[in-house]
């Protein structure tokens, strides 16, 4: 079971990242929290790009497998964050599910590395916000 679900249509970039640095980050504030990740169409593996851009954080996710989303994941997160899916519903339904958030990404697919570095930072900096958030409910 995962806290947070972070979904994008391959799971190959965008999720992919959000959950590494969410998991990171969870463990560095000393946070019971996890992230798992999904997609709707899952990609055969993570992009190189995208694993060269978190190789650059220390984080190696060049080993993980993309997932195919699942009822039960989205009925067990507290959470369903989409990563872009307003760009693209037609392949990524659970932007119609109540309560998901979208953070409105581009897909890091074919990008160059500058361009996945700018995209990696952004979901950085909204982890580290969701993650401050979710600190405050534990008070």
């Amino acid at each position: 079971m995962s806290d947070i679900l972070f979904v994008c249509v391959h799971n190959a970039g965008r999720s992919q990242m959000a959950k590494a640095l969410f998991n990171r980050e969870a463990q560095r504030r000393g946070l019971p929290y996890r992230a798992g990740s999904a997609g709707t169409e899952p990609s055969h593996g993570v992009h190189a790009v995208v694993a060269l851009a978190m190789l650059e954080l220390g984080l190696d996710i060049s080993r993980e497998q993309p997932k195919l989303i699942t009822n039960d994941m989205v009925q067990a997160a507290r959470k369903v964050i989409t990563m872009g899916c307003q760009v693209d519903a037609d392949k990524c339904p659970a932007v119609f599910i109540k309560g998901v958030i979208d953070w409105g990404l581009p897909d890091p697919k074919d990008l160059p590395l500058s361009e996945v570095r700018a995209i990696r930072n952004t979901i950085q900096r909204r982890v580290e916000e969701l993650l401050a958030d979710l600190a405050k409910s534990l008070l």
